[in-house]
């Protein structure tokens, strides 16, 4: 198992380390930085979200610049106020089930479904910082659409459009749930995590031909699976994202993950919402969903540098500055340590 394992994940560099994917394009990054004379030179390509949307941004930052209906009814909940008040609050806003996700999150750390208040108690006892409820949205699709835009043109390109599949095995009426994960090669790489998840139900046997869900966090890293819609890109559907990005007047570059009733809709501009907005440290996930290979993925990442460059520059040009080094830092330094916390507490929770 191990072995076969190995030769997977060779060959597979979608599943590489983060490290391991970018160390040999990392010069090209430094050269920007001396270019700009700063670390930060990408603060300003999104002047109007905290660092870029590099990292640590907030959920509540981004839907306060976002049109009206456009993105789930949400509820900010600070740990520190009482479950009574948080159960209260949920039941007069929300139908059972809702959503759970914290406020300054990433990679699907402690997105939950929350089926019931004694669920939602054990969400808000654990959850140490400040977390959104929020209606579960029930389109059937979700996609990524990668955006960027030059401030000083109207119109803007769409260069990736994927969407997303679940991570979830199906049943066959005679395997367990720890059977299935264990043959499954896309939830062998996080076995010990979903064994810890799925504690309650690893000796239920699924009947054949049902899906039995292993995540509900769509993400690439929590094993979604991405699929290419590069064929479904049309002027209609950029109208829809250059409008969006108008009316925030500032978010020129990142990435929209959406749920939609379908790519038909969303190219009319109905029947979606918008569960994030990825600013500058997004991801161009076409490069992992199109079967690139490791160098024409290489090609896309660099793509995006140089246009992320080029916004920043402008954009510093014309009024918005770089962070300082000191600020950048700390604000790293912050945004890492509840990254590690959220990763941890996902880890350990069985909700």
């Amino acid at each position: 198992m191990r072995l076969k394992n190995f030769f997977f994940k060779l060959t597979h560099w979608e599943s590489w380390h983060y490290m391991a994917k970018y160390i040999p394009i990392m010069p090209v990054w430094a050269w920007y930085c001396l270019r700009a004379r700063s670390l930060w030179f990408f603060t300003p390509s999104n002047p109007t979200i905290e660092f870029g949307g590099f990292e640590g941004e907030t959920k509540s930052e981004m839907y306060q610049q976002l049109p009206p209906g456009s993105y789930p009814k949400s509820i900010f909940i600070s740990p520190s106020v009482s479950f009574d008040e948080v159960r209260d609050r949920a039941e007069s806003g929300f139908n059972y089930p809702f959503a759970a996700k914290p406020d300054a999150g990433m990679m699907g750390f402690m997105f939950r479904r929350i089926n019931d208040a004694q669920q939602l108690e054990e969400y808000h006892k654990k959850m140490p910082v400040n977390y959104i409820l929020q209606d579960l949205v029930i389109y059937p699709l979700e996609v990524s659409v990668f955006y960027y835009r030059m401030p000083d043109q109207e119109k803007g390109t769409i260069t990736g459009f994927i969407k997303k599949d679940f991570l979830k095995v199906q049943g066959d009426g005679r395997s367990t749930v720890s059977e299935l994960m264990e043959n499954y090669e896309r939830a062998r790489f996080r076995l010990d995590e979903l064994m810890a998840k799925h504690a309650d139900n690893l000796d239920k046997v699924i009947p054949a031909g049902e899906d039995y869900f292993l995540s509900y966090a769509l993400n690439l890293s929590r094993g979604g699976r991405l699929i290419s819609l590069e064929h479904e890109k049309d002027d209609r559907l950029l109208k829809v994202f250059d409008e969006l990005s108008h009316y925030t007047k500032h978010f020129y570059y990142g990435r929209y993950d959406i749920k939609c009733a379908s790519v038909e809709d969303l190219r009319q501009g109905k029947n979606f919402s918008i569960l994030e907005y990825n600013g500058c440290g997004a991801e161009p996930h076409h490069a992992y969903g199109n079967g690139n290979t490791l160098i024409q993925a290489y090609k896309i990442f660099l793509h995006h540098w140089r246009i992320l460059y080029r916004i920043s520059a402008y954009n510093h040009r014309h009024g918005f500055p770089r962070w300082g080094f000191r600020r950048g830092m700390a604000y790293l330094k912050k945004g890492k340590a509840n990254f590690r916390l959220i990763r941890q507490l996902d880890r350990e929770t069985q909700l």
